[in-house]
């Protein structure tokens, strides 16, 4: 009988235990992950079965049960449900208010919160900081039913604070809600002073976590605030820029809801400028009550989304291999 080198005799117990250790930091991180895993499958792919709405006429059956009346009287249409889409007089419109602000919330939410995090981690009084950090972070929380009152409340014909103000001065009070040329703006400003908190947070809790030895090196050398910005703090916070601007890529086909349908009280003068995707979709099924068209053109969105992420991932990936999200 031949025997094994000694080495590989001592070598393979420790093999094993090895590999047990593998097993059990495997089990416990699975553990750890299977909340969240539960919580995805149960609200992001169990539903995915409704995009069987987009390609049906779905006619429900009194006495036999939705799966049923989805899966075996609805009959099957094609690509039928996404014409009512592009039959649309305001099409045209639709595309290009939805894609036009997903560009203006794109651009300046990539330069803003970048802006304002540097500027903030170079404040020298922490408490002023942390003062600032919750002040621009609070409206994330705020819902668009409660910015929706509070634009209300300087906006108003009759009682808003801005109208009050001119009135004052002597000048013409401005009928806010049946004026669509100053919409753009003020729905880029409401949006932007709502969501830039958290990207800022995001890029704040990136700076921190550089090595602040490069930056003691870069002032021993003699380097100033703006040498030490652009040679040390954006090209380490390049990584992650890139990836919340292929995420919002992804999303450039839809829109938030509320922005342009609360806040602007769903007024009819503004139709023109606040018109987009999900608000129409929205609209078409309260008069109709076709969850076929608003399955189809959701399915529309997100397919359109994930060609738009997959391209912007790749493009990113182009300029900067170490950048993007795979």
């Amino acid at each position: 009988m031949r025997l094994a080198p000694l080495d590989a005799r001592r070598e393979a117990p420790v093999r094993k235990q090895k590999r047990r250790r593998f097993r059990l930091d495997d089990l416990e991180l699975s553990l750890l992950s299977l909340p969240t895993v539960l919580w995805f499958i149960a609200f992001c792919y169990v539903p995915m079965f409704g995009i069987v709405f987009a390609f049906k006429n779905y006619k429900y059956r009194p006495g036999k049960g939705f799966l049923y009346s989805l899966f075996v009287s609805s009959r099957w249409v094609g690509l039928k449900n996404f014409e009512f889409l592009f039959r649309s007089p305001d099409i045209r419109n639709i595309f290009r208010n939805t894609i036009g602000y997903n560009i203006a919330f794109i651009c300046i939410g990539v330069t803003l919160p970048v802006a304002l995090a540097i500027m903030m981690t170079h404040l020298h009084s922490r408490k002023l900081a942390k003062v600032c950090q919750t002040a621009v972070f609070l409206p994330h929380f705020l819902s668009w039913v409660v910015v929706s009152y509070f634009v209300y409340a300087f906006l108003s014909t009759d009682k808003g604070l801005i109208n009050a103000m001119l009135a004052s001065m002597g000048m013409k009070r401005v009928m806010w809600y049946q004026e669509s040329a100053y919409w753009p703006g003020l729905l880029i400003f409401i949006n932007t002073w709502k969501t830039f908190g958290y990207s800022m947070v995001v890029y704040m809790a990136t700076i921190t976590g550089i090595d602040q030895t490069l930056y003691e090196s870069a002032v021993i050398d003699g380097a100033t605030k703006w040498q030490q910005t652009r040679s040390i703090t954006l090209p380490l916070l390049r990584p992650v820029i890139s990836i919340m601007f292929i995420m919002n890529v992804g999303h450039i086909f839809s829109t938030d809801f509320g922005l342009f349908f609360q806040v602007t009280r769903d007024s009819n003068s503004l139709i023109s400028v606040t018109q987009t995707l999900d608000v129409y979709v929205y609209k078409a099924l309260m008069q109709s009550h076709n969850y076929n068209y608003s399955s189809a053109v959701a399915f529309l969105q997100s397919a359109l989304g994930c060609v738009l992420l997959l391209i912007a991932n790749r493009t990113v990936k182009l300029i900067d291999p170490e950048s993007g999200i795979f």
